[in-house]
């Protein structure tokens, strides 16, 4: 084993080889559809109150911005939704062109066809790094279960077999 330095290859490459379920993170924030894609999800963090997390590098423009949202809807995205992930991840151009979406009264925005979608509040932030974990309580849940995770590992998308 070697050791290891910030932002060194070997650490990102360790960090990448890990398998992780894509999120997306979305609102509607002063009348605009914001969000992110996220690898960083973890589920059942509490299951009372039930809570998720995630991470997101402090250096994020998106995140600013999505934070002000009452309600941020979280979409697992599926195997197919690759090219969502790409767009949502995307720094150039409008990342809700042509999506197919869903707004909830409290502003939450949900990516269709997702596997899983829940309604989230900020409950807290901590800081971690070069990152900000950010825990939600999960007010409202959905999943459909014929539906299979994108898998991000090796900077590339997997599927379950």
């Amino acid at each position: 084993m070697a050791s290891v330095r910030s932002h060194s290859v070997e650490i990102m490459t360790a960090f990448s080889a890990f398998p992780a379920a894509v999120g997306a993170l979305c609102a509607v924030v002063d009348g605009e559809p914001r969000g992110l894609a996220a690898t960083s999800l973890a589920v059942g963090v509490s299951y009372a109150p039930p809570m998720v997390s995630f991470s997101v590098r402090n250096e994020s423009t998106t995140w600013p911005i999505l934070s002000r949202a009452d309600r941020i809807g979280i979409s697992v995205l599926t195997e197919d939704q690759g090219p969502v992930c790409r767009k949502l991840a995307g720094q150039d151009g409008d990342r809700f062109a042509g999506l197919d979406t869903t707004v909830t009264p409290g502003g939450a925005l949900f990516v269709n066809d997702a596997s899983t979608w829940m309604e989230c509040a900020i409950a807290g932030t901590a800081p971690a790094g070069d990152h900000t974990i950010v825990t939600f309580e999960v007010l409202s849940v959905g999943h459909e279960r014929a539906a299979s995770p994108l898998i991000f590992r090796n900077n590339g998308f997997l599927r379950l077999r």
